[in-house]
């Protein structure tokens, strides 16, 4: 069993308040889940309404395949429009 973790470090330049963060926020992590079949939660800086901190987490039986998933996971979240990647840390397990 391989456990792959990816942390996305994502600042909201355009969000003025916490109700737009969260449609921003929710967006990207819908389709992250719908695409890859992956969990996603919002895990830090809730409460900051230009930065938020999403956990992304899958298991796999070959690590191939679940650094494959995170690592278009992570593009897809480097091209979205309304979040900019400020950093990120993956490992798997």
């Amino acid at each position: 069993m391989v456990v792959g973790v990816l942390e996305l470090d994502l600042a909201l330049r355009g969000a003025h308040s916490l109700k737009e963060k969260r449609r921003a926020v929710k967006s990207l992590k819908d389709r992250l889940r719908s695409r890859f079949n992956i969990s996603v939660a919002e895990v830090n800086a809730q409460d900051n309404w230009q930065r938020a901190i999403l956990g992304v987490a899958i298991v796999g039986n070959e690590t191939g395949f679940v650094k494959g998933v995170l690592s278009k996971a992570l593009e897809m979240a480097r091209r979205d429009r309304e979040c900019e990647l400020v950093g990120f840390h993956m490992e798997t397990f």
